[in-house]
């Protein structure tokens, strides 16, 4: 998929035209497999399962992304915190994937990062850091990217003067890497889309469909117009994360594993605020806390505690934001307040629920499991091993399937807008030239679409005003909202604001003053008459007035009373999903 003109009828293009199309393909066709979730693990196997030859349906209830897969630590990563849980499989295979990604799957997308290991014990901790990062790197942390290196203490300043002289002894850099998670997850569906996959959000499971003692399909309702269909499919796979659970009590079975949600928190902070070239990772009592660049941005985090409310809208409180601004400040020359913090975010993680209780210590290696004939699920593992995530669950599902399965042959399929990439960017100042646009500006797009930048920038052709930055959130051009309702599936502000760009987390207003510009660039897309238009705008409003005001309660109970109230931009989600009896 390299850049070419745009062409509104290709599959890629997730766009009004497809949505239609999708909906009459679900009702009519026959499918191998039926994959319930959009996020990384579900868009993973859709795409697994299409280039093994396989006739494919996705559905997502919500969006591409909505759930745990937009609200990661952004870090495409081996864990090296699972050194020390003794999870050295997860780790080399972790690596690997991070090696894959980096190199030839998606180099627009996944980026190396230098990080800075700060050290704070003088004699033991050294070489216990040191051997830990050298095992990181001989099971294949060090391939694209250098491995560790050591710096004394006034070395370590030099990297980040940001912190406290008395705050450590000395340092190791390694690297790691980050991605924009929403960005690289809708990036596999679009793949997985171009190789065959129907794809649609705003389609909800209701019901499974059986034929004698085996699950044959679902019942899905569209959860923007409230119609339903049923899909059919030799078998199904669950891939909805923390929503596991929910999906499966829909098909009376009992499962092989239950699924826990752990909220993790992050905040926002103007990069001037810390002093620093490379990332940081601190040591906590509890866990670990990284300190990742973000364009203009630090992204600061995270919280690890057990979650037992609303899955949908995770809520961060304010005791989540205090622990992370305590840990971060004992090291800052600078501390952080609350008024530095520009943005804030929750997410789940699914995680396979064990017999401690803490959920720190709680495995993320993944499980499958048939749950029953034609049902397949999937959970646990963690965002860096999607596509083995992915792969095993195709695998489990081979019986199942009337025709032969090849092989999983994704580590082969770089995803859209790879190919080419790397040539691209060393035309920057061409590309820059031709579109009437600074190469930095250039560099970003390709960062974000690859080789697909044509096709965004196509669009400014017959309206040049949409190379324009948006007036509240200049980082983004009016033309990236355009292409995120044509191609790339958005139907609500929420879609455009928090995961297509990510100005809900970027700027201090979390998208306020950028909601009408962008309605009024979406509504001619999307039929959009002045009354929608309004809700749309007042919906997103709410959601972000309630964001605000739950992370200023106290606990977990008080802050998801008040993110649960805000309205639901899909007016016809059902929550919770009744359970036929």
């Amino acid at each position: 998929m390299t850049a070419s003109a745009f062409d509104p009828d290709r599959p890629a293009d997730l766009g009004p035209r497809y949505r239609d199309n999708a909906w009459q393909r679900l009702s009519t066709e026959q499918f191998d497999v039926v994959v319930v979730g959009g996020g990384i693990v579900g868009v993973g196997t859709a795409l697994d399962a299409a280039t093994r030859g396989l006739r494919v349906a996705l559905v997502e209830a919500r969006d591409i992304a909505s759930g745990t897969s937009s609200r990661s630590s952004k870090m495409f990563h081996g864990g090296l915190r699972y050194l020390e849980q003794l999870e050295f499989g997860l780790v080399r295979e972790a690596l690997h994937e991070r090696e894959l990604s980096l190199s030839t799957l998606a180099p627009h997308l996944v980026k190396p990062l230098p990080f800075l290991y700060p050290l704070t014990h003088r004699v033991w901790e050294r070489p216990y850091v040191a051997a830990g990062l050298f095992l990181y790197d001989s099971l294949g942390g060090a391939k694209s990217v250098p491995g560790q290196r050591h710096v004394t203490r006034s070395g370590a300043l030099r990297i980040a003067p940001a912190l406290k002289r008395n705050s450590l002894s000395g340092g190791i850099t390694y690297y790691d890497t980050v991605v924009d998670d929403a960005r690289h997850t809708l990036t596999v569906a679009r793949t997985a889309s171009h190789y065959g996959a129907v794809i649609r959000t705003s389609t909800q499971v209701t019901a499974f469909l059986r034929e004698a003692d085996r699950v044959s399909g679902v019942r899905v309702r569209d959860t923007e117009t409230g119609d339903t269909a049923e899909v059919r499919g030799h078998c199904v796979i669950n891939a909805s994360g923390v929503w596991t659970d929910e999906i499966q009590a829909l098909s009376k079975q009992r499962g092989r594993f239950r699924v826990r949600a752990s909220k993790g928190v992050h905040i926002v902070v103007p990069r001037d605020r810390i002093m620093s070239e490379s990332a940081i990772i601190l040591r906590t009592p509890k866990s670990v806390l990284f300190v990742i660049p973000w364009e203009t941005h630090w992204i600061i985090g995270t919280t690890d505690t057990d979650w037992n409310l609303d899955l949908a809208h995770p809520a961060a409180t304010r005791a989540d934001i205090d622990y992370i601004l305590e840990r971060v400040n004992e090291v800052l020359v600078t501390p952080l307040g609350h008024d530095d913090i520009e943005g804030v975010y929750a997410g789940l993680r699914p995680l396979l629920a064990g017999e401690n209780d803490e959920t720190s210590k709680l495995s993320r290696e993944h499980a499958v499991a048939e749950v029953a004939p034609g049902l397949v699920a999937i959970a646990g593992g963690k965002y860096t091993t999607y596509r083995v995530m992915a792969a095993d669950a195709v695998d489990a599902i081979t019986d199942f399937i009337p025709v032969r399965v090849a092989p999983s042959v994704t580590d082969k399929v770089p995803l859209a807008g790879a190919e080419g990439y790397h040539a691209l960017i060393n035309q920057c100042d061409q590309l820059g030239q031709r579109f009437g646009l600074h190469p930095y500006r250039i560099r970003r797009l390709l960062n974000r679409y690859g080789s697909l930048i044509d096709e965004v920038l196509a669009y400014a052709k017959k309206d040049e005003s949409l190379l324009q930055p948006l007036a509240a959130a200049p980082q983004y051009l009016r033309v990236e909202v355009v292409y995120a309702v044509v191609s790339e599936a958005a139907l609500h502000l929420e879609d455009v604001l928090a995961r297509r760009t990510r100005i809900a987390i970027e700027y201090p207003d979390r998208g306020v003053k950028s909601a009408r510009e962008v309605a009024e660039l979406v509504a001619p897309l999307l039929d959009w008459d002045n009354e929608k238009k309004e809700f749309e705008i007042e919906t997103y409003l709410a959601r972000v007035d309630a964001e605000v005001s739950s992370q200023r309660q106290p606990d977990d109970e008080s802050a998801d009373a008040l993110r649960a109230a805000a309205p639901e931009s899909r007016s016809e989600l059902l929550e919770p999903v009744p359970v036929p009896d």
